[in-house]
């Protein structure tokens, strides 16, 4: 056959190829869709992820899995504290989709539990404190709409209480600061309008904070994280009581809380029992697809990104924590510059006490800077900061 021939039914064949994926038709099945966009969101492309669960969402807008599933994949993207547009509209088509479940059905617990968790992440990006509280307030009143539904929800009851901690605390500590208290120095509070003062405004919200940590240890009496909470509460509360006897048998019960949560978490390292309840931290965006270029950032699992540590600067343990027994592991997601300096960290989780130092000191880590095709690029990743009381 002559070249031109075989050029000219190249061509044609290519036509007829064409034409036939033309004409295939997309599934109309709001099923087959779902289950592509769990394999794509399985293997973290949550960009495509979106577009499947959206194809779900429109072929069958009552299916609740495919709107929970849609809104899980932009709460999966969405990174605390990171004021970018395409970020900030993580966050917000995540709760409308949420929102939109529960339109489908009101006591959808993955809906209300999910909310309570974005406004949570959302509070501890916040610089202001009115802001942040203003979000508290937000996922106070999710965590509570949850508990309605369901009593036994032990992690609403736990959120509950450190939200109430949360507000207390700046007080607590703004008051040591004017009565020039050492971290070390003995309660109760020596100014007796100082205590009166911080019992009116905060005297509630703490006895809420250690109801609620007892009904989660009602439904589960190993729950060390509310121990731990227990111990500070009570301790910080101590500071307002009115005699040195009713402030010591304050730090006695804290006391034991402490040994409590130390014993829970040792025999739960013996069984092989996971400590934590932090959910990994969110994934970044995915770089566009098929443009042919290197992306200007990765994700990197924290495992690997401390191999390219290069300069690394231990925390200093904060006295107030020390003193308290307080002790666990700080965790950030960090973006890490192409220069290998740490240029955004965002608190996941980690006791309050613990974060400042634990900041201060991932601020001055330095790694390897990474490179991908060649070419530097920002790294997203997971930072660990540990605190033992053996430090």
């Amino acid at each position: 056959m002559e070249p031109e021939a075989v050029m000219r039914l190249s061509t044609i064949l290519l036509l007829v190829a064409t034409s036939v994926v033309a004409q295939t038709p997309e599934p109309t099945d709001a099923r087959v869709w779902l289950n592509v966009g769990v394999q794509a969101f399985r293997n973290a492309r949550y960009s495509e992820a979106v577009g499947d669960f959206r194809k779900a969402v429109e072929l069958d807008p009552s299916n609740i899995n495919a709107h929970l599933y849609l809104a899980t994949a932009f709460m999966t993207q969405y990174i605390p504290g990171v004021e970018s547009p395409e970020n900030i509209a993580y966050a917000e088509q995540a709760r409308a989709e949420f929102q939109r479940v529960l339109e489908l059905n009101a006591n959808d617990k993955t809906a209300l539990a999910s909310l309570a968790s974005l406004s949570y992440q959302e509070a501890q990006g916040l610089p202001l404190l009115d802001q942040k509280l203003r979000k508290l307030d937000e996922s106070r009143d999710w965590n509570q709409r949850l508990l309605a539904v369901d009593p036994q929800a032990k992690e609403a009851y736990y959120t509950l209480a450190v939200i109430g901690w949360l507000k207390w605390y700046p007080a607590y500590m703004e008051a040591r600061s004017h009565l020039g208290m050492r971290p070390e120095d003995p309660g109760p509070f020596p100014d007796p309008n100082v205590r009166r003062q911080l019992n009116l405004d905060y005297g509630q919200i703490l006895a809420d904070a250690i109801t609620n940590l007892n009904k989660a240890l009602a439904i589960d009496p190993q729950y060390d994280d509310a121990m731990a909470y227990m111990n500070l509460l009570i301790r910080e509360r101590a500071e307002l009581r009115d005699s040195p006897d009713e402030y010591k048998q304050d730090i006695a019960a804290a006391n034991e809380w402490v040994q409590k949560a130390l014993d829970t978490k040792r025999l739960k390292a013996q069984n092989g029992i996971s400590t934590s309840s932090s959910a990994p931290p969110p994934p970044p965006p995915p770089p566009p697809a098929g443009n042919g270029q290197t992306p200007q950032r990765i994700r990197v699992g924290g495992g690997v990104q401390a191999s390219n540590l290069l300069y690394k600067v231990d925390p200093v343990y904060p006295p107030l924590a020390k003193q308290a027994r307080i002790q666990g592991t700080v965790r950030f997601t960090a973006i890490i510059g192409k220069d290998g300096h740490v240029n955004n960290l965002q608190l996941v989780s980690g006791h309050p006490l613990l974060v400042q130092a634990g900041q201060e000191a991932v601020k001055q880590w330095v790694y390897k800077p990474t490179l991908l095709n060649g070419e530097p690029v920002e790294v997203v990743t997971q930072l660990d900061v540990s605190f033992t009381l053996s430090q």
